[in-house]
């Protein structure tokens, strides 16, 4: 079934991930108020003049997509969480590095609506 927002994507998910996924939607909104928010292939996501983050709650994990190609430093960084095709994958067992997050909407907007 289709999501409308992201609110009725969130009521779908487990408690603990849904607190997550509200932090994540809060630090890209503050960070990046020109965004807006929409659902894009099923999952919250946020536009600029594309899509450019996206980010879903799975059974022990939160991912974040697409991959981040142009910041080598950052990439370096994300090595923990990068899964085979770059898309990063955060525990739910472990702490959510938000700052780091917010850096990684940070990138992917400039990689994807700078043009």
């Amino acid at each position: 079934m289709p999501f409308a927002s992201h609110e009725a994507y969130f009521a779908g998910v487990a408690p603990e991930a849904r607190q997550l996924l509200v932090s994540i939607q809060t630090t890209v909104a503050s960070l990046l108020p020109e965004a807006a928010r929409c659902i894009s292939y099923n999952m919250p996501a946020f536009r600029a003049k594309r899509v450019f983050f996206y980010f879903a709650a799975f059974k022990k994990h939160i991912g974040v997509y697409p991959p981040i190609t142009k910041d080598a430093a950052l990439i370096r960084e994300l090595a923990p969480y990068r899964g085979e095709k770059g898309n990063l994958s955060f525990p739910l067992s472990k702490p959510l590095p938000i700052e780091l997050i917010g850096r990684v909407a940070l990138a992917l907007h400039r990689e994807y609506c700078s043009k």
